[in-house]
């Protein structure tokens, strides 16, 4: 069995991606610039402290960039999906109740009476003057 070399700078490249963060981002959390993410990227093994800054930048374990597989990344995400066939466990399924659309109703309301009761304020204001 052949073991698999593991490039730190691609699996840098995949969480960033998974995550949605542009390498312009990344770069400006490390204070670096996007063309070093990029050579960084490119690179097989990072020094432990750029690893540790990255993992930091990017809020996960700097194990996760080390050992980080997409497979297993794609196992836990179809395996913990609420629409999977795999995930057989209870589903919760969230029931609101009220109707969203009310309380934006209601809090306009809210708003607008409020607005009212400032503007007869200011008005009672200018008219003392």
């Amino acid at each position: 069995m052949t073991e698999k070399t593991i490039h730190e700078g691609r699996n840098v490249k995949r969480i960033r991606e998974i995550l949605g963060i542009k390498q312009d981002a990344l770069a400006m959390e490390l204070g670096l610039s996007q063309q070093a993410i990029s050579a960084l990227e490119q690179k097989e093994a990072l020094d432990k402290d750029m690893l540790e800054k990255v993992a930091k930048a990017l809020k996960v374990p700097a194990d996760a960039i080390k050992n980080f597989s997409e497979e297993i990344a794609l196992s836990n995400i179809q395996n913990n999906f609420d629409g999977s066939v795999i995930n057989s466990g209870p589903t919760i399924q969230y029931q609101c109740t009220f109707n969203p659309f009310d309380k934006v109703v209601e809090l306009y309301e809210a708003l607008l009476k409020s607005e009212r009761e400032k503007i007869a304020l200011l008005e009672k204001m200018v008219d003392r003057k």
